[in-house]
């Protein structure tokens, strides 16, 4: 595993623990079909949240929230609706898409949440 696969696995890992301490349950983790993978697949109350988590080590790379551009959140909503499709039982909840950006601070990591970050 490369250090940017390692480094996501757990910056996903700092995301799921926060979001389950928020209490949101998870349904799945790393869901892949041909347009891309979904990170995780959680449920807040009755609605299904599309989470993005996005690390950044070096913050001169540009934020962790600026590289989920038009093109990004296009591929995130097309592979949200190929979910759907497949998972029938969740086709009728509310949805949203929140993003969980992630930047290391020297020894600490900063996690910021963004409920709806953006509408499909």
């Amino acid at each position: 595993m490369s250090d940017s696969q390692s480094s996501g696995r757990f910056a996903e890992a700092l995301a799921l623990r926060h979001l389950c301490d928020q209490g949101l349950r998870l349904l799945t983790r790393n869901w892949s079909c041909r347009s891309g993978e979904l990170d995780l697949v959680m449920l807040d109350g009755d609605t299904v949240v599309f989470v993005e988590v996005r690390y950044r080590r070096y913050a001169a790379w540009g934020g962790a929230l600026e590289s989920i551009d038009a093109r990004k959140q296009q591929k995130l909503i097309k592979a949200a609706q190929l979910f759907l499709q497949k998972e029938s039982r969740w086709a009728r909840s509310p949805c949203r898409f929140d993003v969980v950006a992630i930047t290391s601070a020297g020894q600490t990591e900063n996690l910021n949440w963004i409920r709806n970050a953006f509408d499909s």
